[in-house]
C-alpha cells in the first residue's frame, strides 16, 4: 500500500535524477554521486532537493508520500520551470548555507573545549 519513503530527500534517489535535465545538471549529479553522503556537497544537494520537493510539508499519508520519494523528486524536476543554471544557483546557495553551518559548529565545538 505505502511506498518505501523517507522523512527527507534520500541520497539513494540521486542516480535517478541524472538524465532529467541538461549537461550542467548532469555534471552536478555526477559530482554528487562520486562523494560520500556526509560530504558538504552531498548535504547541499539534499538540502536543495528538500526545498524544491517540499519535503518539510510532506505527510506520510499524503498522495505524494504514498508514491514515494523517487517519483516525487522526478516529478518536481520535470515540472521545474527554471533553467539548469537556476538549479545550480539554488545548489550554490544551499552549499554556502551548509558551509556556514559547519563552520559555526566547528567554532562552537572548539569553544567548548577551551
Amino acid at each position: 500500500m505505502y511506498a518505501k519513503n523517507e522523512l527527507m530527500f534520500p541520497h539513494h534517489v540521486v542516480p535517478a535524477l541524472r538524465m532529467l535535465r541538461g549537461p550542467e545538471w548532469q555534471s552536478l549529479v555526477e559530482r554528487v554521486l562520486a562523494l560520500p553522503e556526509g560530504h558538504e556537497q552531498s548535504l547541499a544537494f539534499g538540502l536543495m532537493m528538500i526545498r524544491l520537493n517540499g519535503c518539510l510539508s510532506c505527510e506520510t499519508d499524503s498522495y505524494r508520500a504514498m508514491r514515494g520519494c523517487d517519483a516525487c523528486t522526478i516529478q518536481t524536476l520535470r515540472r521545474y520551470k527554471g533553467t539548469d543554471r537556476d538549479l545550480l544557483g539554488l545548489y550554490q546557495q544551499a552549499l554556502d548555507e551548509v558551509r556556514r553551518y559547519l563552520q559555526r559548529g566547528t567554532k562552537i565545538a572548539s569553544e567548548d573545549v577551551a
